[in-house]
């Protein structure tokens, strides 16, 4: 094959990054928005010796999987990938996924619970980043990046977002207009306003919004009291600082225009607080599932429970009404302070939280003898550095919880785990993201 060649292929098989897979003498070719089950002609766009990427052409013979795209912008904004498939073959993609995670890459054999779907596939999301751009003709436009590059995709309505977003945002374009705010450039460094980021409480509806820039102005105070007056659900409206050329979307320095600082809200009869810097998940109904299997794979009645990469303590604190102890350790600063917090506020005088790196506090807990029941890890996509995986197998739990976003890293870290006298015994994917390419799972692992 070579480049613009077109040939007949049929879709037999989904890659973990949402495109269809389909064989043509012998070799791989990767085709992005197609369906197990379409007969289509692909115009080769990349040819490599092993494998080849293209793109569809015509569908001959359409899949039974496929429905109607309802997103202008689905294929160009780097975000939803399953738009033109029935939900429950997604479902079933995703937890295709993650048991070839766990079977290939880390040779094991767990019993795989059914995936748990979401009851809503839009609107679900309770954050929002989104970048800010100027056209060539002077329109400032909100989107998001398209894949794998930095140009904005304008999207003037995500369907995974709460409506009440795009209303934000276009009312924070027209108050640029209004009030000069000048648009970020990233290609020449000039401008001031980058991203909007709002997160909201699912339960409480409380709207944090806050306004990446490249440097601060006076005309954002102003900004700020306009939010509050014309979006009564916004309780504090802050400034964010990042002067740096970085893909990383928030600076170091913050500053509060209005309101309060953190939004509140209600998660498996807990009540939290959260900073803008604070992880929480995004589906916070999925999340309330989610948590409620850690538990019942944890045990945590009148355990010991070592909850790292913790947070604002949400995996644990949602199990301190059984425990007879949490520890939990984080390494970002706000988000411990708000653990500490969500601890007292709901009268919880067994959880104590550390401000420190996972890998640092769990050596440093291992050092001292603590020797906990069970621990949980919810660590990043990268998944747990060597440190932390080492102390933990010094701890010697009876039990381990993993929560994690990519189930490879996952598997490859049960491996390790295996290595050290532990058994994997079930794993079951959630599917927090609907319609993207993500998906999280749990695991539990016993000695």
């Amino acid at each position: 094959m070579k480049k613009n060649d077109i040939i007949k292929l049929e879709i037999t098989a989904l890659t973990s990054e949402g495109s269809g897979v389909g064989r043509f003498d012998g070799m791989a070719v990767f085709v992005p928005k197609t369906a197990v089950g379409d007969i289509i002609e692909a115009r080769i766009v990349k040819a490599l010796k092993n494998y080849a990427y293209g793109k569809i052409e015509r569908i001959l013979t359409p899949s039974t999987d496929r429905v109607e795209n309802d997103c202008p912008a689905f294929g160009k904004c780097g975000g939803c990938v399953y738009r033109h498939i029935a939900y429950e073959a997604e479902l079933s993609a995703k937890e295709k996924i993650v048991r070839d995670a766990f079977e290939r890459i880390g040779g094991l054999s767990p019993e795989f619970l059914p995936i748990c779907g979401a009851e809503n596939t839009e609107r679900y999301r309770n954050k929002l980043q989104m970048p800010l751009a100027k056209t060539d003709g002077g329109e400032i436009v909100s989107g998001f990046f398209s894949e794998r590059s930095h140009r904005v995709v304008a999207v003037e309505d995500c369907k995974l977002q709460p409506e009440i977003f795009s209303k934000i945002v276009d009312f924070i374009k027209q108050e640029c207009k209004t009030l000069k705010i000048s648009i970020y450039n990233e290609r020449s460094h000039e401008g001031v306003l980058r991203h909007v980021y709002l997160r909201r409480g699912h339960s409480s509806g409380e709207i944090c919004a806050v306004l990446v820039a490249r440097r601060r102005v006076p005309e954002f105070k102003k900004l700020a009291i306009d939010l509050n007056r014309n979006f009564p659900d916004i309780t504090g409206v802050v400034l964010n600082i990042n002067p740096d050329k970085t893909n990383v979307i928030l600076g170091d320095r913050e500053e509060l225009l209005s309101g309060r600082l953190c939004i509140t809200d209600k998660m498996c009869g807990v009540n939290f607080e959260l900073s803008p810097r604070s992880f929480y998940q995004v589906n916070t109904p999925q999340a309330e599932k989610l948590y409620k299997q850690a538990a019942e794979f944890a045990k945590p009645v009148g355990k010991t429970v070592l909850d790292l990469y913790c947070g604002i303590g949400t995996i644990g604190l949602s199990m301190a009404h059984e425990a007879a102890e949490i520890i939990g350790a984080e390494i970002v600063p706000e988000a411990v302070e708000n653990a500490r917090k969500n601890a007292a506020e709901n009268g919880f005088s067994n959880a104590k939280f550390i401000c420190a790196d996972a890998g640092e506090a769990a050596a440093k807990l291992a050092a001292e003898g603590l020797t906990p029941d069970v621990i949980l890890l919810d660590p990043p996509r990268k998944g747990c550095d060597e440190k932390t995986l080492s102390a933990c197998v010094k701890m010697a739990p009876e039990r381990i919880v993993i929560i994690s976003c990519n189930p490879a890293t996952a598997a490859r870290d049960c491996k390790l785990f295996t290595e050290n006298g532990y058994s994997v015994l079930q794993v079951r994917a959630f599917d927090l993201f609907p319609r993207t390419r993500h998906v999280e799972c749990v695991v539990l692992m016993s000695r």
